[in-house]
């Protein structure tokens, strides 16, 4: 199955953002960035990580390991 992006969460200034994503039934994030004189868009930092039951366990790991997000 294709990994689908369920929730992004951008950062205040819009140029952040944590994407939680779901494969089958399994839950990952990623950290993205995009330049605004950069048409490409959003590029990714890593891979996506982790292995979670469900996008609350994602999310909190997530922003464990991102300082602008906010559990």
């Amino acid at each position: 199955m294709k990994p689908v992006v369920h929730h992004s969460l951008e950062d205040a200034t819009g140029d952040r953002c944590v994407d939680l994503i779901r494969t089958g039934a399994r839950w990952a994030w990623v950290e993205c960035r995009r330049d605004p004189e950069d048409a490409h868009g959003w590029r990714r930092l890593h891979p996506p990580r982790g292995d979670f039951a469900d996008a609350a366990a994602a999310r909190a790991d997530a922003a464990g390991q991102v300082a602008w997000l906010e559990a």
